[in-house]
């Protein structure tokens, strides 16, 4: 998405950055794996497919991207020497009857980062900035029954509630609306995280 190839989002525990040539190897090692292909319903892709990929993903309005970055402390500057990156989280404007609404989707394709909070932060990080930057007014989430853990975190601690369940697909369908009062109410975390947003230069850019 064009509105976020130059932002960066810095928070307490990760830093949300563009998709961006330099991370297309490392994620299409990521997508090879048996366990993330099914957990994102995915086909692995050549390595040419994903440049392709990751080039489609930054002009697509329909799609906003973040690789997520993990911060060994809340000190650490990242940079693109020092940058681990562990996973991605995305927004999908496919709702043709509600251009304000979103389906959003976190990968911790590193399991040694998994219930560390990081997801959790970068959720938080993503839903703030859609609210704000986007206009996006209602999140959903489609979620395999099988990932209990996941379930609840959206649940829990995001404030989403369920509004459908496939049995077909064996998923559900969580839903959360996002209202003038969360604007307001900066101490709401279920929505809001702090964080600052910086303008990457064109150093930091390798489209």
């Amino acid at each position: 998405m064009r509105a976020n190839e130059r932002i960066a989002l810095v928070g307490h525990g990760c830093v949300l950055v563009p998709y961006l040539k330099r991370h297309v190897e490392h994620y299409n090692k990521w997508m090879q794996s048996p366990e993330l292909l099914e957990m994102t319903a995915s086909e692995p892709l050549t390595l040419e497919e994903e440049y392709e990929m990751q080039e489609s993903w930054r002009v697509d309005e329909n799609k906003c991207t973040f690789i997520i970055l993990a911060k060994e402390s809340p000190e650490q500057v990242i940079t693109a020497k020092n940058a681990l990156s562990q996973s991605d989280v995305n927004l999908f404007f496919n709702d043709h009857d509600d251009p304000h609404s979103a389906e959003i989707e976190i990968m911790i394709a590193e399991p040694s980062y998994r219930r560390k909070g990081l997801g959790l932060e970068a959720l938080r990080m993503m839903m703030t900035y859609a609210h704000q930057s986007l206009g996006t007014k209602r999140i959903t989430s489609k979620i395999s029954t099988e990932n209990k853990g996941s379930i609840q975190l959206f649940l829990t601690q995001l404030g989403f509630v369920q509004i459908s369940f496939s049995e077909i697909f064996g998923e559900v369908t969580l839903e959360r609306v996002l209202t003038p009062k969360d604007d307001a109410s900066k101490t709401d975390l279920t929505t809001h995280a702090q964080f600052t947003t910086l303008e990457l230069d064109a150093e930091q850019l390798d489209h």
